[in-house]
């Protein structure tokens, strides 16, 4: 619940704080930011968005559907207190690392920097929590399907977490920032973390919603897994990698000064990891595929569940 209302919270500051506006006219109006302080608001605002839209929401999630479908208890309830404390204490100030080597003033820059490496160690204590509340029950991993996407998702969500306040150093910045690695990086966190969690929170609920005793095919469930698991490495490591090659291309000069490569060198050396990203999407997305027609066949047919709905208390 926690979780849940911190991200309830936090958006809607978020929006209110970045959607101020100046009236003009009746049906017009302007920013009441400009310049460098609309760019520190804008990241301000979308760090966070990511911060607690997409990651402190799906917390909630983690901590709720892994101890069901593992039937276990989460493994440290306080280190889920202080996980989120440091989270919403530490997430609001790392948006100007998204700002290095611009306008912004460099202490603003050092402070996002110091807070997003900062950030690591309430964002792996939420991930090692959820890995340790499957403690005597990894076995269930071999015949789970459910409980491999919700485990794969903390794989992820860790990843991520390690890999963010890394780019946030000044200088890995310099190689990164405006190249495929961010986008690699942003996906593992969405398509990796997020969507994972979803699709796994989502095969534990549908049966019960429906009343029914399990989704209509476990087999699906499991090519679905590895479907998507193949979609998303193969997404996430190319664009590692024309990331990577990217900023070093743009960084490479000759002798004279000038630049080795020119901006089209560069887009026509990316081009083959383009394809391999477009393969891996088209995998994730056939898996999602999979899930709608699981889910679907679930609802219209499959064995009832045997459970006595219970009755109102009388007022």
């Amino acid at each position: 619940n926690w979780f849940f209302g911190g991200f309830i919270l936090a958006v809607a500051l978020l929006h209110i704080v970045n959607s101020a506006a100046m009236p003009a006219t009746l049906t017009k109006s302007y920013s009441a930011y400009t310049g460098v302080q609309d760019a520190m608001i804008q990241w301000w605002y979308g760090h966070n968005a990511v911060g607690f839209f997409l990651t402190t929401g799906f917390l909630g999630m983690m901590y709720y559907f892994i101890p069901k479908q593992a039937e276990r208890p989460v493994y440290s309830y306080r280190l889920s207190i202080v996980h989120f404390w440091a989270l919403i204490f530490t997430y609001m100030w790392a948006g100007p690392h998204h700002l290095h080597y611009t306008a912004l003033p460099d202490w603003t820059q050092s402070i996002g920097m110091v807070f997003s490496l900062i950030l690591l160690a309430p964002s792996w204590g939420g991930m090692i929590n959820g890995m340790m509340t499957l403690s005597g029950a990894w076995n269930k991993l071999r015949d789970d399907p459910i409980l491999k996407f919700l485990v794969v998702s903390l794989s992820f969500y860790g990843m991520a977490t390690f890999e963010g306040p890394m780019m946030s150093i000044k200088t890995v910045n310099a190689l990164s920032h405006y190249t495929d690695w961010t986008i690699g990086h942003v996906h593992a966190g969405t398509l990796g973390w997020v969507g994972f969690i979803t699709m796994g929170s989502i095969y534990y609920m549908v049966p019960r919603l429906f009343g029914k005793k399990e989704m209509f095919s476990t087999r699906l469930i499991e090519l679905h897994f590895w479907v998507a698991t193949i979609g998303i490495v193969l997404y996430i490591a190319s664009m590692w990698i024309a990331g990577v090659m990217q900023g070093i291309m743009w960084r490479s000069v000759n002798d004279d000064g000038t630049l080795t490569y020119a901006a089209v060198d560069v887009v026509k050396a990316t081009y083959p990891y383009y394809v391999i990203r477009f393969t891996g999407g088209l995998l994730y997305l056939t898996g999602m595929v999979l899930m709608a027609y699981n889910v679907i066949m679930t609802m219209r047919g499959g064995q009832q569940a045997n459970s006595r709905i219970p009755e109102l208390a009388a007022v």
